[in-house]
Order: structure tokens, then sequence, then C-alpha cells
């Protein structure tokens, strides 16, 4: 599962989630949506990925971060209790916490204790790959369980295939929502190639 670009000023990000049998097997595919910089992450992502044809065999859910659209956290611990099967995040680079604390402060400043919470609920532990190591954060599996999925699920280069395709679709949606408008002619530059 991951949400996809964004725009600034946008109320909502695309979300997608892709159901894949190990290694690349695509099965299905689900799309929705996110408020941006919202609360409802969590939700939002049990009703997406309940909606995948196909559920009933899912084994564990990989996210990509623990947060959608800006800042909007994902429970990992409610996510895994209301889907019944583990849930990992994974990142490309360990969390600047001082960094994320200070933007939190700044924009959230009523929320940005229980979403910083939930960030940090779960240990960080390092994901070996044939290159730079992964981050991941689990709930309702052990680390070694963790890294066991994310190396299964790497098959070209060391990025799980079901996120990399949950990223491509989410980003796809977002970019067909987009109303192209024409351009105004500017007068007096001569011909605009």
């Amino acid at each position: 599962m991951d949400d996809g670009a964004f725009a600034r000023g946008d109320r909502f990000a695309p979300v997608a989630a892709v159901l894949v049998s190990l290694p690349d097997h695509v099965e299905a595919m689900q799309l929705s949506q996110v408020r941006v910089d919202g609360r409802d992450g969590t939700a939002r992502v049990v009703s997406l990925v309940r909606r995948v044809r196909g559920l009933e065999g899912v084994r564990a859910v990989l996210l990509d971060g623990a947060v959608v659209g800006g800042f909007n956290v994902v429970d990992l611990d409610e996510l895994r209790r209301a889907l019944a099967v583990p849930v990992v995040a994974l990142t490309r680079r360990p969390p600047d916490f001082a960094g994320i604390r200070a933007a939190l402060e700044r924009w959230f400043p009523r929320t940005a204790a229980a979403r910083l919470r939930l960030l940090r609920r779960h240990r960080l532990f390092r994901v070996p790959t044939g290159g730079e190591p992964l981050w991941a954060a689990a709930s309702g599996c052990t680390a070694a369980d963790a890294v066991r999925l994310v190396q299964r699920s790497s098959v070209r280069g060391y990025w799980p295939e079901p996120l990399r395709l949950a990223h491509l679709v989410a980003s796809a949606a977002h970019r067909s929502d987009r109303t192209l408008k024409p351009r105004r002619p500017r007068t007096g530059a001569g011909p605009v190639a």
C-alpha cells in the first residue's frame, strides 16, 4: 500500500493497494484517497485493503512508510488488529525524528504529540539488501519475519514489488484526475512552441 503524488493545496491524496502473490504475480488493485495531512489514514487504509478482491488470501500488509498524504499517520497496531494480519512499514532512510517533531509542532500544534507517538511506537530495524539497507517497523510479526517478507517480495532491485506497483498506480490516478487548462497566448511574443 502506498500513496501517490499530490500537489500543494490538494485536499486529498490518492492511495493504492496492490495484492501480489509473491514474488511478483499481480492479483488485484484498488484505489482510494486520504485527506492530506488529515487523521483518517488508518481508517482509509483499512477500508481500502478490505475492498481488494482476494483479501482472504492476504498474509501480510506492506506499507511505504507509516504516513500517507503528507503527515496523515497510520496506526500500525490498529491496522494489524482490523485486518488480522502482520503489518510492515518500510522506508529507504531512517527518519529524522527531530525534524519531524519540529514540522509537526509547527503545522499541527494540537495533534503533534499524538502523531509523533504513533510514529515512534515501533522500534525501527535494518533490513539488509544487496545495496543500501532499508528500515522497517512491524506490528504482528518479528523483525526476522519482516526481513524475509521484504526480501521475498523484492524481485528487481531492493524495493518490494507490491510497494513499487502501488506507488505507480496511485501516482497515475492522481495525474489522471488533473484537468489540463489551455495556456493563454502571449501577446507580442511571436509563435510559442
